[in-house]
């Protein structure tokens, strides 16, 4: 039988979160950069349903590390 309690990340796990995090936010400062200077309206629809998808990623990696967190080691290891 498994538990279903959350065990703490691993620092690897931290550092990849981390990294996601920073590649969906560039991303994000990109695709709003783009739909802001395109006159394309059929790009700046796509940049713009990209972008939701984008801060859609963020936000659920940083509620994972957010749920996480209560779990996190509170001495260095």
């Amino acid at each position: 039988m498994q538990s279903t309690q959350m065990q703490p990340l691993t620092q690897k796990e931290l550092e990849y979160i981390a990294d996601s995090i920073s590649n969906e936010d560039l991303l994000i400062k990109q695709l709003a950069a783009t739909a802001g200077t395109t006159q394309n309206t059929t790009v700046r629809q796509m940049c713009m349903q990209h972008l939701q998808s984008h801060t859609h990623h963020m936000n659920a990696l940083t509620q994972l590390i957010q749920q996480h967190q209560q779990y996190a080691p509170t001495q260095p290891q």
